[in-house]
């Protein structure tokens, strides 16, 4: 099971992100400042850090530039701060990932286990995913329907690992391109249409409704 440090000053944020978390089974842990998140990085292993920027007597940026010299620890940025510099900067800093406030669940729950699994610490138990008939091997990167390998495009299986690790949840066509091409994306969010389509497609090929993935008018799509 992950283990995560919520690291923030506000306690109603950090009990919100505790709540998320436990629904997805994470263990938790939380820091109310920098000092204090410190201390916790030196005596125990934590597989990801949220943290929030703007705290009382060590913002986030200071508490990146320390905790970079006692771990390596994947680093989500959680912060009111959404102007362009303020992300380069914490990137260049060494957050791993950025998400503004307020943010959407699904798109942190997307974004955790994303950069747990690119970093290699997505806990065993969760790399394997099952639904309608699908078999998907977060790992392998295989998805398997009835004992045969379905072939996907690696934009392909990124969505639909997406919308299925978080069915039931709407995800818009801008946290998708966020979350599979990275915030640099040039193109346009209809892009997602696209891929969803020819997705859709191979599923129905296989034996599969394109049913599964419903689009949420306006929004996005989900996996019912």
């Amino acid at each position: 099971m992950n283990k995560i440090l919520i690291v923030d000053d506000e306690f109603q944020m950090r009990q919100l992100v505790r709540l998320y978390l436990l629904q997805e089974n994470y263990q938790v842990d939380e820091a109310e400042d920098g000092y204090e998140a410190l201390e916790k990085l030196k005596r125990n292993d934590y597989d990801l850090m949220i943290l929030d920027v703007m705290m009382p007597m060590m913002d986030g940026w200071e508490t990146i530039k320390q905790a970079r010299q006692l771990s390596d620890i994947p680093i989500i940025m959680l912060t009111a701060k959404g102007a362009i510099q303020d992300k380069v900067d914490g990137f260049s800093t060494g957050a791993d990932d950025y998400i503004v406030k307020p943010f959407d669940e699904a798109e942190l729950l997307v974004r955790i286990k994303a950069l747990l699994r690119r970093t290699g610490k997505m806990d065993s138990a969760q790399e394997v995913l099952k639904y309608q008939g699908l078999v998907i091997d977060l790992v392998a990167r295989e998805v398997m329907c009835g004992g045969k390998e379905l072939n996907l495009t690696q934009t392909e299986f990124d969505l639909l690992a997406a919308l299925v690790e978080h069915r039931g949840k709407v995800l818009s066509r801008e946290q998708l391109v966020e979350l599979i091409w990275g915030m640099d994306f040039m193109g346009e969010d209809r892009t997602v249409d696209s891929h969803i389509k020819n997705l859709r497609e191979k599923l129905n090929a296989a034996g599969v409704e394109k049913t599964m993935i419903k689009t949420v008018w306006g929004i996005g799509y989900k996996a019912e």
